[in-house]
């Protein structure tokens, strides 16, 4: 724990940990907003989970695209254009009635302008600590992460419950506001200059690692969200055992990060921890007494943490500095598609065969989510002993030559 104190004592730290995270706050609470506030509408999960599917069509298509728009305009230009689109579109889904296809449409737009926030700080951090420090502060960060992905829905059933769906969506709207301004306001999102990739775009999914991590991200944070839809299908929207339930789970990830923040990075260290994900989540299927779930989701969530810091370390590790934005894009991309996706199918499912529906939904992604750094462990590098800093950039030196 000293480390992380002393991490959060480096100038900056802690704001620019602040600021990201209310920033990134509505990514953890749209996908659950629009699945219940759609379903509220139109009394159809399916319904809820075309929009959603809209939702990480647009997203797929952004995430690298306006990472690699920072290293050519900065990063307030693109951060200021993308929260702003972004936040009319949201306010849009939340106050005005539509049919099925019109919701789509304006969730694409969403996803489109969703503001590369992850990309961003995880291409400042490696500027603001030295290469000992940056590991460390890859786990705090994922820890502090799950505020995001789990914490996140619990305050969107909560608000759902006491208020209504469309306030839950608006209050994610605020949060992406007044979070985002908070953020581009800092002095490091000016201060760090990212130099523009000289190569296409989408080649650096080329590089193992980034593959690695942005697959197994993908598997994972679909797992998550296909555990809260099943959550809340189980406990109704009017009960506050699900938000209870939540609260447990991202208890489990936050203990697991800052447990083993510090455990050395081998070639299974992404498996080892899907793995206990994969088991929690698994055993969830057996029943959904309330103290079942919470106990299975407990287990679950202490892989949650641990594994999202190492597939930002390997990713750190594995590319060029100027890479770096669309990398960790790439990466958020596969993130966020799972949020919306792990939602969707899981809608679907419990349409046809109940909250239990989603649970096997969830189990599935989490062991495929095992399966996949099992199988691909050589793409994954080792990082015991060695600097998890990007590789810096080289360019050609003009030289006068003696006459």
């Amino acid at each position: 724990m000293s480390s992380y104190a002393s991490l959060l004592k480096t100038p900056g730290v802690a704001r620019i940990i602040s600021a990201q995270l209310t920033a990134r706050f509505p990514f953890g609470m749209l996908s659950l907003a629009f699945l219940l506030h759609i379903e509220h509408i139109h009394n159809s999960y399916a319904a809820a989970g075309l929009v959603l599917a809209a939702t990480s069509i647009g997203q797929a298509v952004a995430g690298p695209l306006t990472s690699r728009w920072m290293g050519r305009w900065a990063m307030r230009p693109v951060l200021v254009l993308t929260t702003a689109v972004c936040a009319a579109a949201v306010g849009t889904i939340a106050l005005v009635e539509m049919p099925v296809p019109l919701y789509m449409v304006v969730g694409l737009i969403a996803g489109l302008s969703m503001p590369p926030v992850q990309p961003a700080v995880r291409t400042i951090y490696p500027k603001m600590v030295n290469s000992r420090q940056l590991t460390p502060l890859f786990s705090l960060d994922a820890s502090a992460q799950e505020i995001i992905w789990v914490l996140g829905p619990v305050m969107t059933v909560f608000v759902a419950i006491q208020v209504n769906t469309q306030t839950a969506i608006l209050v994610a709207m605020a949060f992406m506001i007044g979070g985002g301004l908070w953020f581009i306001s800092s002095p490091e999102v000016s201060r760090v200059r990212i130099p523009r990739s000289r190569r296409k775009i989408g080649v650096v999914l080329g590089r193992p690692a980034v593959l690695l991590a942005t697959v197994t991200g993908f598997l994972l944070i679909g797992a998550c969200a296909a555990v809260e839809a099943g959550v809340v299908a189980t406990f109704g929207h009017g009960g506050s055992e699900s938000g209870i339930v939540l609260a447990i789970f991202a208890i489990g990830s936050l203990i697991g990060g800052l447990a083993l923040g510090h455990v050395p990075i081998g070639p299974w260290a992404l498996a080892r921890r899907m793995l206990g994900v994969a088991i929690g989540m698994s055993l969830a299927i057996a029943s959904q007494d309330f103290w079942w779930l919470a106990a299975m989701l407990l287990i679950a969530g202490i892989g949650i943490a641990p594994a999202l810091a190492v597939m930002f370390a390997i990713v750190s590790a594995s590319v060029k500095f100027s890479e770096t934005a669309e990398a960790y894009g790439w990466v958020g991309t596969g993130q966020l598609i799972g949020a919306a996706m792990g939602s969707a199918i899981a809608g679907f499912m419990i349409d046809s065969s109940g909250a239990a529906g989603a649970f096997v939904v969830a189990a599935g992604f989490a062991i495929v989510g095992f399966i996949v750094p099992t199988v691909f462990r050589r793409w994954h590098p080792d990082l015991r002993g060695r600097d998890a800093s990007p590789i810096p950039d080289t360019e050609p030196i003009s030289t006068i030559l003696p006459g």
